[in-house]
């Protein structure tokens, strides 16, 4: 199913205070009589939880309510936002679902000299399937020395487009 609503850029993504993934549980444990439990997997994709906290101003704030009721169906539709994750910021499948009874919070806060009202928003979001590494990248990641890898990729970038374009005349 594609995903036809995406977070617009105008609003703010979610910041690190208040952000959690929270994996939700994918094994069934059947606990025997005698002898050990058996647990085996239910499902081989599971939805995961975001705690996430967004901090607004009071424009961004109108337009966020709005997005919500207009764009997101009240919290019922799925959509696009990038969030962050083991493999850094990517783009992930959400939809609100909330703590408790209300879909999100939002509470006022004084900004800072001349910057007017805030509003804290924080809610829970649901996550279809988080990115991962694949099976091959993990087993590359298992087998080599990923530090090194990283920084002679570094030294790559920054050897491809700093010192090679200037130095044939490239630009």
């Amino acid at each position: 199913m594609a995903v036809t609503v995406a977070w617009h850029d105008v609003l703010p993504l979610p910041t690190f205070e208040g952000y959690g993934i929270e994996p939700m549980d994918s094994i069934l444990r059947t606990d025997m009589e005698s002898g050990p439990a058996r647990q085996r997997r239910r499902y081989t994709h599971t939805p995961t939880r975001l705690a996430v906290r967004w901090r607004f101003t009071a424009w961004e704030f109108a337009i966020f309510e709005s997005w919500y009721r207009h764009k997101a169906k009240e919290g019922g539709e799925w959509f696009s936002i990038n969030l962050l994750g083991a493999i850094g910021m990517v783009s992930h499948e959400a939809r609100f679902v909330g703590r408790g009874q209300a879909p999100y919070r939002a509470a006022p806060m004084r900004g800072g000299p001349g910057e007017g009202a805030r509003w804290v928003v924080t809610s829970a979001l649901e996550v279809r399937e988080r990115p991962v590494l694949d099976e091959v990248a993990l087993e590359v990641a298992l087998s080599e020395d990923i530090a090194g890898l990283i920084a002679a990729l570094d030294g790559l970038h920054a050897t491809v487009n700093t010192t090679l374009p200037g130095a044939s005349g490239w630009n």
